[in-house]
Parts: structure tokens; C-alpha cells; sequence
């Protein structure tokens, strides 16, 4: 199911002229799951609120995967496109570009604290058109300096842009358990292993043995955010046994897959 840009937020097709002049603008709503956002971008920047459920979002920069109690933060006209893995309930910000200068020009997921959380919930109890200088400007002013402090998830995967190294990786984003090795990935893109590396390390900025191992990680939060068990994510996704996973996803996230979720209550 595509929708256009239109139906996703009415309020953002606005001209710059007619826009409102709050500096956030606040939506909420569910999403049922398979749903697909096409390519699209906003004046505004976004910052997308997973309250439950999962998406993958595509950019330029590579794809990314946000499980509930995350959010991804896309700049002022910045591409990109949304797959909805669950249904999903979710809460977004749009802020005035002039507004959000001082944060990151990359998109990037971030894990809310439980204050800011609270914050976003107030700020959308008001109204969009409310005085900037009564309450919601005050929260917006709270929210603002807040997300300079949040903490950037590694759920990101950086994707190269040359057509023949992406096609040759497309099926590990999804698959990242194939059992592919990098001679039989660098064929796929007639090349050499040596020279499929140095394409891949300068398209991506990662080694492709570090790029797979973060493709598992992200598809493992993915599974984990759908309640698949930690033994079937481990075969699924390849590793030598339960214990490998676990240990390699504790290295990368700084806690058990049984504690990542967890964390957040």
C-alpha cells in the first residue's frame, strides 16, 4: 500500500507562507502493518516516535530500523521512505528548519528518555495553532534543548550508492543469515573480493565483515521487537549458537537481547 505525500500530513504541503508558525507541530495515529510510505521529504524536519510496533525507514544514507520506544530524526528535506513491519502507533514532530539548526544534518535513530517522552506527550495535547509565548512554546523550547542530549542508536546500515555493489547486498538486508561469502557477493557485482572491499569500504565506510555483522544486529532488534524467541533469532540470523548472539549483541548495544527492550520500561 503507497501513499502519497499528501495523505501521510496534510498540514506539511503547506507553501513556507501559509505554514503555521510554531516552531513543532505535533501528529499522532496508528499505521497498519505492510503499510509503505514511497520516497518523500518535508520542509520540516521529523522526528518519528515508535510508541509500539516497528518500522524500516530508507534514505539516501542507508536504511534503518526503529523499534518501539525509539525514533528517527530526519532533517529539513531529507528522502526517504517508511515500511511498517507491525501495526504500529507512533507519535511525530515537525520542526521549522530555522528551529533545528544547532542538531544533526544526518539521520540518525535515537533512544527517547523517559522525559522527553513525557514531554511530547504534553506538548500534543495543544493546539497547533497555540501562542508561542504561552505553554506549548515553553515545551517546545524544553523539547528542543532535550534532543541535543539523546543518545544516537547504532541501528543504522549504510547502503553504497553504486548500482552494481547495492544490488550484489540487497538480499542480506533481509536475509543477513545467507551464508553468501565475499567471493561469491563480489561476483555478483563483477569484481574481484580485493576490489569489491575497497569499493564497498569506500562506498559505505565499513569493512563488508563489519557492514554484514551490523545488517544481523539490526535484523535482530527487528526480530526481538516482533517477541521471536533469542535461540530461533540466533539460527536464523546464522551464529554459531545462542551464546554467540547474545554475546556479540551485548558488545554492540551494551546490554542482553532479553534486557534491550527492557531498559526502557
Amino acid at each position: 500500500m503507497i501513499h502519497p505525500d499528501s495523505r501521510i500530513h496534510p498540514d506539511l504541503s503547506l507553501a513556507e507562507a501559509d505554514d503555521y508558525p510554531a516552531a513543532i507541530l505535533a501528529y499522532a495515529g496508528t499505521v497498519a502493518k505492510h503499510t509503505h510510505y514511497g520516497r518523500h521529504r518535508h520542509r520540516r524536519a521529523q522526528l518519528f516516535h515508535i510508541v509500539s510496533g516497528a518500522v524500516t525507514v530508507d534514505t539516501d544514507r542507508g536504511s534503518f530500523i526503529v523499534p518501539p520506544e525509539r525514533a528517527v530524526w530526519i532533517p529539513s528535506d531529507v528522502s526517504h521512505g517508511v515500511t511498517y513491519l507491525q501495526d504500529c502507533a507512533q507519535r511525530f514532530l515537525f520542526f521549522r528548519p530555522e528551529a533545528v539548526a544547532h542538531l544533526p544534518q544526518v539521520p540518525a535513530v535515537i533512544r527517547l528518555s523517559p522525559l522527553l517522552r513525557e514531554l511530547i506527550l504534553a506538548f500534543m495535547a495543544h493546539a497547533r495553532d497555540a501562542p508561542e509565548d504561552g505553554p506549548a512554546g515553553r515545551l517546545a523550547a524544553v523539547i528542543l534543548d532535550q534532543l541535543v542530549t539523546e543518545e544516537v542508536a547504532p541501528l543504522h546500515l549504510p547502503m553504497p550508492r553504486e548500482d552494481r555493489i547495492r544490488s550484489a547486498v540487497d538480499g542480506l538486508v533481509d536475509e543477513p543469515g545467507r551464508r553468501d561469502g565475499l567471493a561469491a557477493v563480489a561476483a555478483r557485482a563483477a569484481l574481484s573480493a580485493r576490489s569489491f572491499e575497497r569499493h564497498f569500504q569506500a562506498e559505505t565506510g565499513m569493512s563488508f565483515r563489519a557492514w554484514r555483522r551490523q545488517a544481523r544486529l539490526m535484523k535482530a532488534v527487528e526480530l526481538l521487537s516482533l517477541g521471536i524467541p533469542v535461540g530461533e533469532i540466533a539460527d536464523r540470523l546464522g551464529y554459531e549458537g545462542t551464546s554467540a548472539f547474545i554475546a556479540g549483541f551485548r558488545r554492540a548495544f551494551g546490554v542482553t537481547p532479553g534486557r534491550y527492550f527492557a531498559r526502557d520500561e
